[in-house]
């Protein structure tokens, strides 16, 4: 029997097949539906099910994933979750977010952990090795921070984001693409040696879609893992499925 984990966000739905803790198959939607869940469940002997959204989605949704699972869960800040939860207002947390760092405990337990989601935001979460989440930051991602010098300034070109940025920019392009990625670069090395004084065997995980800009510009050692939500998810649905 398999588990089905579903995390919908601003611009795509990922969906996780797992059997126990293996990931068996990942696939991304950028539009998913009744039809999607039907090929889904026609292709897995699914028996447990957890749905994570963070933007809004179609009721029809929840209604077939309900009638087709044995046992279902819709995430939210009172679902029971495998560590202990200290952010002021659980429920604005976003899902995503709490599943990325239980993710990363489960493959790094008993450890001090830093996850960074690049994504539309950039997110920094923080758990204690004895699971304890004291919270995190949220950062305007690439996109974003292009985006902001083109349409808040009068003459700033809107620039692609490319991978290969110099150090200083010697011409408008440049300049900007230079100083959003190594601005970047500098804040993330910044929290990573901030948190390093306070706990020395910090291990640091990045995930979301523009991690290969960062992947290897990172100056402290770090796991890479774009399934980080899926995983945690998986271990949500594992507590609460007993």
């Amino acid at each position: 029997m398999f588990s089905l984990c579903i995390d919908t966000g601003n611009s795509c739905t990922k969906i996780g097949i797992f059997k126990q803790d293996e990931l068996i198959e990942k696939m991304i939607f950028d539009r998913f539906g009744v039809s999607e869940i039907e090929m889904i469940f026609e292709k897995y002997a699914v028996s447990a099910c957890i749905f994570s959204s963070v933007a809004k989605h179609d009721e029809k949704i929840i209604a077939e994933l309900r009638k087709k699972s044995a046992f279902f869960i819709e995430f939210s800040h009172e679902t029971a979750i495998p560590i202990e939860n200290r952010y002021n207002t659980p429920q604005t947390l976003g899902k995503d977010r709490l599943a990325g760092v239980i993710g990363a405990s489960f493959l790094k337990p008993n450890s001090d952990i830093l996850v960074i989601d690049a994504g539309s935001a950039i997110t920094y979460d923080f758990l204690t090795a004895d699971g304890v989440y004291l919270g995190g930051n949220i950062s305007p991602g690439i996109d974003l921070r292009l985006r902001a010098l083109h349409e808040f300034t009068g003459r700033l070109p809107l620039v692609e984001a490319k991978a290969e940025s110099p150090l200083l920019g010697n011409d408008t392009q440049s300049a900007i693409l230079s100083g959003v990625l190594n601005g970047i670069f500098f804040e993330i090395n910044g929290y990573i040696d901030e948190l390093k004084q306070q706990y020395p065997s910090l291990s640091t995980f990045l995930t979301g879609g523009s991690t290969f800009f960062f992947a290897n510009s990172v100056k402290s050692a770090i796991f890479a893992n774009l399934n980080l939500v899926l995983i945690g998810l998986n271990r949500i649905l594992r507590h609460n499925d007993v």
